[in-house]
């Protein structure tokens, strides 16, 4: 679908690219990795045609489309509604929708054949196109974005940057290019979108290429990885943690490779060292120059993965409880946030503040820094400091500091030795240490205001998005200060990975409560998806009206029989009872599935992807086969009992 060949590409002296090439194929699921200023988005832009290359070619098939999600959207405005920004998509149909228009609206006065004819013609091509279900289709995508209903007529340029992206996200998804092209797509999602996301792009029938640094977004909709290092693109045919397993495998074979030769260049350059005098060794002498000249110098391994060597410590220790909210509620006129919430925190609680937008995260921290005044009482526990991280907070850096004067502010008796330190352990090394701050890039200036941070000595810290515009390896560095890091925090996060890293709690909200699970966020998944089933099955038991059928379970009726006679059929009697009870416990999580599933099935959206629905099918008769075989055991144990207690 499209070959790069030879690409390369220069800023200044410096290669981006040098003879890099790559083959994209339909439907191939790509993750573009590598280290920032690496010139992933400049690949992308390049490919896109809106730079030219400086050697090599990048070739398109005549069919192929390209749709380009980028950060430049975000500045784009318009006074029409999101919904008809997004139905944009549909060029084709809406000049059609336009033509159906203006002859219907010419025949309120004017009946001829023609017109009926040319309507006709119209309306069978709009109809050809989908034409009449390209609204509900637009709907559905923006609502899965975060979107409600409410939204979809209110103009675009109401709506702040990060929901004008979702707005162009949803067109270019209804546009289904060819390639999709998405450079950090998750940046201005909220969780439940996220998913929503990463749902489409696994179904999506094109190829996408996927630049994030979302760790597990990338392991759920990838196929295949490529680095981009040392101005090549390197090719893994695996996700992301494949990729990583791969590379220190070939990371392995490299270093070997070097050490041995390294070790055969100094025992070559020892040898003509020795006899380079000698006359009758000149010959051999040459021999092995000529050779050293002709080598493939094989490059030693340079390890990317940064490590943390300093202990991000305070002198001043918190009592045992950090923070408490009593019957707090907190309002923006008629939007309820929190209602008579009750909650505290205690010392070295690590909690993520996780769920959709919308719901008050960022708002709760501002209430427990006190920024936000609220209804109840809010308490900060004895000895307790705090400092606050969030991205408008970037602003008040002193633009004019360069990095060890703006972290010696942050912290005066730290050594500029030691100010150094914790800038390399946030990739800043040699010279950068000397850079203004008014000259970094964003993720950069992420960067140095979480040193300042972690050196304030502050024991309890409130971080809201810290991973936003951070690459992989500085998410990495994050996660470890964190670890080490001996104090309390709130994060509020959509990064499952780092949560998962960080966090010992997770907090939210739901029926405007602050509300806690005491576990890790991969504990605090599988709970939620628990707890969906569960419902599930009780919602199937309140709106079904249809009588039970013979086979289901049915709950035992208190037995005026005589009791058994031995302790052999007592103990029979115990067994049957426990099976019963395990059956039902089996039929009712089935029949929770089973509905799940038949709800899938439901969806139109199914039958436009036929791998999808065969799997969900034979998900589907695995789930009735099991449901089916634990039904007739049920029987067959309720046979036993009502015999037993005969």
């Amino acid at each position: 679908m499209i070959a790069i060949t030879n690409l390369s590409y220069f800023l200044g002296d410096r290669a981006l690219y040098d003879s890099a090439s790559l083959h994209i194929k339909p439907k191939q699921k790509i993750g573009l990795i590598g280290l920032n200023g690496t010139g992933k988005s400049t690949l992308l832009r390049m490919i896109n045609g809106e730079f030219q290359p400086d050697g090599g070619h990048i070739s398109k098939s005549g069919d192929c489309t390209i749709g380009f999600l980028n950060q430049d959207l975000l500045s784009y405005q318009s006074d029409e509604s999101i919904l008809s920004v997004a139905m944009q998509a549909f060029e084709r149909q809406n000049q059609l929708q336009v033509q159906i228009d203006k002859i219907l609206h010419e025949m309120e006065h004017n009946y001829k054949d023609e017109l009926i004819d040319k309507l006709a013609r119209v309306q069978d091509e709009f109809e050809a196109l989908d034409g009449y279900s390209v609204q509900s289709k637009a709907e559905a995508i923006l609502e899965g974005l975060g979107f409600v209903t409410g939204d979809l007529q209110r103009p675009l340029r109401l709506f702040s940057g990060g929901w004008r992206m979702r707005v162009m996200l949803a067109k270019l998804l209804l546009q289904k290019p060819s390639l999709l092209m998405l450079d950090e797509p998750t940046n201005h999602l909220d969780l439940p979108s996220i998913q929503w996301v990463e749902k489409y792009v696994q179904s999506y029938e094109g190829a996408v290429i996927v630049v994030s640094h979302d760790r597990q977004f990338l392991d759920n909709t990838i196929d295949t990885t490529v680095e981009v290092s040392g101005g090549k693109l390197n090719y893994y045919s695996g996700n992301y943690s494949f990729y990583l397993e791969e590379k220190d495998e070939r990371n392995e074979i490299q270093r070997g490779a070097y050490e041995n030769q390294q070790a055969k260049i100094r025992q070559t350059e020892k040898f003509i060292e020795r006899f380079k005098a000698k006359a009758t060794k000149s010959k051999q002498v040459q021999s092995r120059v000529k050779a050293l000249d002709r080598m493939d110098v094989v490059d030693a391994v340079v390890d990317e993965n940064a490590k943390v060597h300093f202990r991000f410590q305070f002198t001043t220790q918190p009592g045992r409880h950090v923070f408490q909210l009593e019957d707090a509620s907190k309002a923006y006129g008629e939007k309820v946030i929190l209602d008579a919430t009750n909650i505290s925190m205690e010392r070295g609680d690590k909690i993520a503040l996780i769920g959709a937008n919308g719901r008050g995260k960022s708002t709760v921290l501002r209430v427990v820094s006190g920024d936000e005044p609220i209804e109840g009482k809010r308490r900060l526990g004895h000895n307790v400091m705090f400092t606050f991280y969030a991205q408008h907070q970037l602003e008040s850096l002193n633009i004019n500091h360069n990095l060890i004067e703006e972290l010696k502010y942050a912290n005066p008796n730290k050594t500029e030795t030691e100010l150094r330190t914790v800038l390399g352990c946030f990739l800043f090394t040699g010279d950068d240490v000397f850079k203004k701050i008014k000259v970094l890039s964003g993720g950069e200036k992420s960067r140095v205001a979480l040193a300042k941070v972690l050196l304030s000595q502050a024991n309890f810290l409130l971080l809201d998005e810290p991973t936003n515009h951070l690459d992989m390896q500085s998410v990495n560095i994050l996660i470890q200060a964190l670890q080490q890091y001996e104090g309390s925090y709130i994060v509020v996060s959509h990064d499952r990975y780092f949560v998962e890293n960080i966090a010992n709690k997770i907090w939210y909200i739901e029926d405007h409560q602050i509300k806690e699970y005491p576990g890790t966020y991969q504990e605090y998944e599988v709970w939620v998806e628990e707890r969906g089933l569960q419902s599930a099955v009780s919602d199937k038991a309140v709106v079904s009206s249809a009588p039970p059928q013979k086979t289901s379970p049915q709950p035992a009726a208190k037995s005026t029989a005589k009791k058994p006679t031995s302790n052999e059929d007592a103990q029979k009697l115990k067994k049957a009872k426990k099976q019963v009870e395990e059956l039902e416990e089996a039929i009712n999580l089935l029949e929770a599935k089973k509905a799940v599933t038949e709800t899938k099935l439901a969806e139109p959206a199914i039958y436009d992807d036929a791998k999808a629905l065969a799997d969900l099918n034979r998900t589907y008769a695995d789930i009735k086969q099991k449901l089916d075989k634990a039904n007739d055991n049920w029987e067959t144990a309720m046979m036993e009992i009502e015999e037993l207690a005969g």
